[in-house]
């Protein structure tokens, strides 16, 4: 995921077969995976399938963005965890000469400025250029500042008491790695489940201060939590727009697997709206499902341009892509060739192939080859994000100052 994210990801929770990251129980053998070391691979920019034909001026939004942040970092910073991506004054030299660049020289700027790499998996059974590609989209809600008629599941803000804790401080082998906890008698311990948490609702108040809003459809809640922002449009007109503030540090568990494992649907069958069909057709045995996903999202208020992703900035439609940050760093312009919404069934549904910015993550989003598409607002971008199945791969732009002997 929009997939969100500050400290941890907007896309945190977005799951593995579910609209944001929807997919079956097991991902094609022939797809990379999520432990493979990522390889690089020089490639020339006329090998990318689509280059000539992608607007990518449409890109230039979320390089801006990107680039507001690079150019703010000291130079010798390192760009990411990977040294092949460089340091911050190897992107700083490109970043400044973007302010000078129109629109209608985005190809040859990119051209000018760096080299093309393919990302390939390396395991020790061989080599995978694909992946799985997955979609996500900012959520719609109805909601209210008090609990009352149909207005009954919160929106939780952080709790004071959750501490979350990145293990890249500690040991730079756990690097973009992060828990989260509680301390209690001086020990960092698990914060509670999702199941515990949702004990507590009947106990909150109306107008309880450790609620953002509440809304009126629980399955609603629920999907927001695994697209990490939306926007709650209010009874009294107002509209909030939330995003991800912390996650209760337990793992997050696909309720899609678990319903094919009760035989309730086939891994064909599993979409994000299947999935929230079953929910909203089995009211009674909802809330049991939901908690089978111990992973339960904080939300807060989101001020200007957003949503937000893990980047910290806001995300750009069709342009922004989580990725696995433990791998690729936030910020990178890469060129996606991937099967477009509903390929995975529908061979005449046209491929995805644009340049795009590795703006954001998520718990889900796992590999060198994997990353999820941020398709936006509305119902287009639901329904699109909830067919987003596909097998693809990706090509990095890394400056040309930046140098290494490619594999």
């Amino acid at each position: 995921m929009m997939k969100n994210m500050r400290p941890f990801s907007l896309v945190l929770v977005l799951s593995f077969a579910l609209a944001a990251c929807g997919t079956g129980p097991e991902e094609p053998s022939r797809l990379a995976p999520d432990d493979a070391k990522l390889v690089l691979r020089a490639a020339d920019v006329s090998a990318l399938p689509g280059w000539n034909e992608d607007d990518v001026s449409q890109v230039l939004p979320a390089l801006q963005k990107s680039c507001a942040r690079i150019l703010k970092a000291a130079p010798d910073k390192a760009f990411g965890v990977d040294a092949r991506f460089g340091t911050m004054a190897d992107w700083q030299m490109p970043c400044n000469a973007l302010t000078q660049t129109p629109p209608t020289d985005m190809r040859a700027f990119m051209n000018q400025w760096f080299n093309v790499y393919a990302a390939v998996a390396d395991t020790d059974r061989g080599d995978h250029e694909n992946g799985l590609f997955t979609g996500y989209y900012e959520a719609s809600l109805n909601g209210s500042r008090t609990r009352h008629g149909v207005y009954q599941t919160p929106l939780r803000v952080r709790p004071a008491d959750l501490v979350m804790v990145d293990l890249g401080q500690f040991r730079d082998s756990l690097k973009g790695q992060r828990i989260a906890g509680r301390v209690i008698d001086g020990n960092l311990k698990p914060f509670e489940s999702r199941t515990q948490i949702e004990a507590q609702t009947p106990a909150l108040k109306d107008d309880d201060a450790t609620v953002l809003a509440w809304v009126d459809n629980p399955v609603d809640a629920f999907f927001l939590q695994i697209q990490g922002s939306g926007r709650v449009q209010m009874d009294d007109g107002s509209v909030l727009q939330v995003g991800y503030a912390a996650q209760n540090g337990h793992p997050y568990t696909a309720i899609g697997r678990e319903l094919i494992k009760r035989g309730a649907m086939t891994k064909d069958e599993v979409s994000m709206q299947s999935i929230r069909a079953w929910l909203e057709a089995h009211p009674d045995q909802a809330d049991e499902l939901m908690n089978v996903n111990a992973s339960y999202v904080y939300f807060q208020l989101i001020e200007g341009e957003g949503p937000l992703g893990g980047e910290n900035i806001a995300l750009t439609a069709g342009r922004s892509l989580a990725i696995d940050r433990s791998k690729i760093p936030y910020g990178v312009p890469l060129w996606l060739d991937a099967g477009g919404p509903g390929s995975d069934t529908d061979k005449t549904v046209p491929p995805i192939r644009r340049l795009m910015m590795a703006q954001d993550t998520g718990g889900a989003i796992r590999g060198a080859v994997r990353g999820d598409v941020y398709f936006g607002f509305g119902d287009a971008a639901e329904h699109n994000a909830g067919l987003m199945k596909s097998d693809g791969r990706y090509w990095f732009f890394i400056p040309k100052s930046v140098t290494f002997d490619p594999q």
